[in-house]
């Protein structure tokens, strides 16, 4: 189940955002525009259609089978019956089953792209998924099965086969068939005419669904890396002026910039000395900027990439009912989420590289500038036998490793495949599910990098060794809170429930970090 959300988002008014698709995944109601001009745009592309079945009774996908099969021409008798077995041969998805706030996400997608007015379905069609959402019904989608060309068709199968009432949704924390769910809510299956079957599966919304989602986790990732580096620069006694904005006018990245900006606020290093009396830190401090700016500075870019293909119609034929024409093309093609995914995962992974390269240093007596060995609490003849960190930081090592491994861009590995009617696909829904997962791993090493960073300041508090004033008011704030729900480690203790703890808090986008700009 998702959250409760006081969010109204509507349908076929205005472009939607990323932060709209991410407002309904965790629980915003939606409606439809019902303005009389969207009522009739929607109301054009279906009456076209169904002249144009009675006039000349050959449309790609209603009068046809589909892709390869686009030769074979289906009886009239038959026709109705089509869309049913769209759904149905597709339902063939495997691999784990996409989240209800993923499956919510996918939901305001598909309405998104549908609500453009080009796919030519009916307002029945488009009210059964609003229905959906604001029931807080997910349909049950496996995550794989998709090339992301005709883009999405298997796991959209899962959605169209759900306002048709067949398979299983989740509601309300079960998997429970779809049927039944309707049955005691009353709500009424919809029957599929002709092109809609077509047009709800022919599209790129799985992928952008999750991309939508990845692009807000890796905002939130990257301030926070930006706080964990400023703990950890504090913990090593580190160099502040590293960041100074001299240094930065004259390479100027404006997200790198920012980055900067940032951690000179939370070191409260406004006015550097002539020249520093620590010189050098190691790149992973002196360097965060540039790299957590990567990050920052693909952000625009990604964001106009992923909005872009969320308010377009990526179905094929497009139907335009107000000039009356049937326009064949190739816009269910994924390529724009596949690059876009394909980089934010390298650069998220490049996070979880920074963070492990920062701990390296901070875990290491012999670099960390006076911290104890793995950054034990321990004191005194019960020292010895303590490991604090130790183990964290192989936690940490493997989980950087494994996210590094998935940086593979997936849209490179194009199959043909249909009968060589897909012959060039874009990979866009498997990119975004390596995104998705590289995120996760490096959130897993955004946790343990921040409860590691508290513990180095809190040595450093203890030892009489930390100017509080050394550190911005927002920069004490989360090291407060972070101690508030974690216990200090003085003796050995495991700590898997701490990091699953805060691996939930970061996912949740628990603590503000930084104004918004």
């Amino acid at each position: 189940m998702t959250n409760n959300n006081n969010h109204n988002i509507t349908f076929g008014a205005q472009s939607l955002t990323i932060e709209d698709v991410v407002a309904i995944a965790q629980g915003a109601k939606a409606n439809m525009n019902t303005s009389p001009e969207f009522t009739a745009k929607i109301d054009r592309g279906v009456a076209f259609l169904e002249r144009l079945l009675k006039e000349e009774g050959v449309i790609y996908g209603v009068t046809t089978g589909y892709g390869d099969s686009c030769t074979v021409a289906i009886p009239p008798a038959l026709v109705d019956e089509l869309p049913l077995h769209l759904t149905r041969f597709h339902g063939c998805g495997l691999g784990q089953i996409l989240s209800h706030e993923q499956a919510r996400a996918v939901l305001a997608t598909r309405l998104c792209s549908l609500s453009q007015g080009v796919s030519g379905v009916s307002h029945d069609l488009l009210n059964q998924i609003v229905t959906l959402i604001n029931h807080d019904i997910a349909p049950r989608i496996p995550q794989e099965g998709s090339v992301g060309a005709s883009g999405d068709l298997t796991p959209l199968s899962y959605l169209a086969a759900t306002l048709i009432g067949e398979r299983e949704v989740l509601y309300k924390g079960d998997v429970r068939p779809t049927q039944e769910v309707f049955a005691e809510l009353g709500i009424e299956p919809i029957r599929l005419k002709p092109k809609e079957g077509l047009a709800l599966m022919n599209g790129t919304s799985v992928m952008t669904a999750l991309a939508c989602l990845a692009y807000k986790r890796a905002e939130y990732l990257a301030q926070l890396c930006t706080k964990i580096t400023a703990m950890v620069s504090v913990g090593m006694q580190g160099n502040d002026f590293h960041f100074d904005e001299a240094l930065f006018a004259v390479k100027p990245h404006p997200g790198q910039q920012q980055v900067a900006a940032w951690l000179r606020d939370d070191l409260n290093a406004e006015r550097p000395p002539r020249n520093s009396d620590r010189l050098q830190d190691r790149y992973s401090l002196r360097c965060a900027p540039h790299v957590i700016g990567m990050v920052q500075d693909s952000l625009p870019w990604l964001r106009q990439l992923i909005e872009n293909e969320l308010n377009s119609a990526n179905d094929n034929p497009i139907i335009d009912g107000d000039n009356e024409r049937v326009l064949h093309g190739g816009h269910f093609y994924g390529g724009h989420i596949a690059m876009a995914m394909d980089t934010l995962k390298v650069n998220i992974a490049n996070l979880a590289d920074l963070l492990d390269r920062q701990m390296a240093q901070l875990m290491d007596y012999k670099f960390n500038n006076g911290l104890p060995f793995n950054l034990t609490g321990a004191e005194g003849e019960r020292k010895p036998i303590n490991h604090g960190f130790k183990a964290v930081q192989i936690g940490i090592s493997a989980w950087t490793a494994e996210a590094l491994k998935n940086t593979m861009p997936a849209s490179v590995f194009s199959r043909s495949t249909e009968c060589h009617n897909q012959d060039k696909v874009s990979m866009g829904t498997i990119a975004a599910r390596d995104c998705l997962r590289v995120l996760e791993l490096t959130e897993q090493v955004a946790a343990a990098s921040l409860l590691a960073s508290v513990q180095a300041v809190e040595i450093r508090r203890r030892h009489n060794e930390l100017d509080e004033h050394h550190m911005s008011q927002s920069l004490r704030v989360i090291r407060d809170a972070v101690l508030s729900e974690f216990e200090f480690v003085i003796e050995d203790r495991p700590l898997e429930q701490d990091l699953r703890h805060f691996i939930e808090r970061i996912q949740q986008r628990h603590w503000p970090l930084y104004a918004e700009v």
